[in-house]
């Protein structure tokens, strides 16, 4: 192929495509391992008010623990008595499961109380005729009148009434346990705050079926929201760094600016998995946790239960501490030195 002025141009086009080839490959590769820059956070996390502290994920929960809600007697919620949020006594109704059947079981219960008490009189009305036959038997054979057997019937005729007296006294027990064992089923379907405190979650709609026992998701969640804790979450390698008397200082999430001073509660004497994550991609999910609880002391914190918080605490300077193995060690080398 001849171009302009008589040149041949074929044997020059491969070696130009090719040389265009690897200057792009090039290029690519160029810019594909340039380092990306980390992108900056959306908000900055809070810093440590410390010099040396132990830093912990927390869980806001209630100082009564969040209680999880359940019902003994399985059944269909008929009312609902209360709203998320309402504030409660101990002992205030939270809902109630259909009561048609106990009622019904109480009016049927109660009618064999009564018939039991009827017949319970009855025989006592025997027994104090037979009484008096007795009496009058008595009377009589000292006078020779009847017989010594004609007298031991009427006796053992008043054993018999007395026993079926007992009986029948007995029946009165029993009809009352029934009845005040329905009357007990019949408060039990309604199920009450166990303390003073809020309602935090409900699950429970009214005509929805409400099973007994534990189940995976409360039918409400409960607590006593003043004042607030949190759960901290402390990893075991630094569990031993954390003392009771520790200042403890919680930054709410999503705004640094928002901390609050933290008193100490008490520890969970045994170590869990952890199971609060933080997403981190360099989080670990085998770690054992010690669970630490403070009390937060701002009641007026923007903060709900089940809301996360970083926490930290305050640990002693291993250096400056007197008793730090650090110290310690760096002793025993001046001295081997010396």
């Amino acid at each position: 192929m001849f171009g302009p002025g008589g040149l041949v141009i074929r044997p020059y086009i491969l070696p130009i495509l090719s040389a265009l080839g690897i200057g792009f490959a090039i290029l690519t590769v160029i810019n594909g391992s340039k380092t990306l820059p980390p992108s900056p956070p959306v908000v900055e996390p809070g810093a440590p008010p410390f010099t040396t502290s132990v830093a912990g994920a927390g869980i806001v929960e209630a100082n009564t623990e969040n209680i999880a809600i359940g019902t003994l007697v399985a059944g269909v919620v008929s009312e609902i008595y209360v709203s998320v949020g309402d504030t409660l006594k101990a002992g205030d109704p939270l809902f109630k499961i259909d009561d048609r059947e106990l009622k019904a079981q109480l009016a049927i219960r109660q009618t064999a109380l009564r018939v039991a008490k009827a017949n319970a009189k009855v025989e006592k009305a025997q027994l104090d005729d037979l009484e008096n036959q007795l009496e009058r038997a008595k009377i009589l054979s000292r006078k020779q009148v009847i017989s010594v057997d004609d007298f031991d019937r009427r006796r053992y005729a008043v054993q018999t009434a007395e026993a079926k007296v007992a009986h029948a006294r007995a029946e009165i027990a029993s009809a009352q346990a029934q009845a005040k064992e329905t009357e007990t089923n019949l408060d039990r379907i309604i199920v009450r705050a166990p303390c003073d405190g809020k309602v935090l979650q409900a699950k429970i709609r009214r005509g929805e079926f409400a099973p007994a026992g534990i189940t995976q998701t409360p039918l409400m969640l409960f607590g006593n929201t003043s004042p607030l804790n949190v759960r901290v979450d402390v990893d075991e390698n630094d569990a031993w760094r954390v003392q009771p008397a520790a200042s403890a200082v919680a930054f709410l999430r999503g705004n640094r600016q928002i901390k609050t001073p933290l008193e100490f509660v008490r520890f969970e004497p045994y170590v869990v998995p952890k199971k609060s994550l933080t997403g981190d991609s360099t989080e670990r999910v085998d770690t054992r946790v010690l669970q630490v609880i403070y009390r937060i002391k701002d009641s007026d914190l923007p903060v709900f239960a089940g809301q996360q918080m970083d926490v930290f605490i305050e640990t002693p300077n291993p250096i400056a501490s007197p008793d730090s193995p650090l110290q310690a060690i760096q002793e025993e080398a001046d001295v081997t030195q010396r």
